[in-house]
């Protein structure tokens, strides 16, 4: 299966930091929205540090998957709301 980060620009999936902050980014955002800013942010910090001194490539490249999955869907999510279009499924 091929990498899902495809979907996204190279700096970012290529980047664990840039990939990271991305995800706080959205943690914000989606908590800003939400009211729970503060569980979302630590979720994600916990999350990244709990997996921070993994070395197994495989497995780096299936969490980094994971993480851009989580991305592209909250982008898709928002394009969706903004344009009343169905993008997905």
């Amino acid at each position: 299966m091929p990498s899902l980060q495809k979907a996204l620009p190279p700096e970012l999936a290529d980047n664990v930091l840039r990939l990271y902050r991305e995800c706080l980014r959205r943690a914000k955002f989606i908590g800003h929205q939400k009211h729970n800013t503060e569980l979302l942010v630590t979720m994600v910090r916990e999350q990244f540090k709990k997996n921070m001194h993994e070395t197994y490539p495989e497995k780096i490249q299936k969490m980094k998957d994971d993480a851009a999955r989580g991305l592209i869907n909250h982008i898709l999510y928002e394009s969706e709301k903004m344009t009343g279009r169905k993008f997905s499924g």
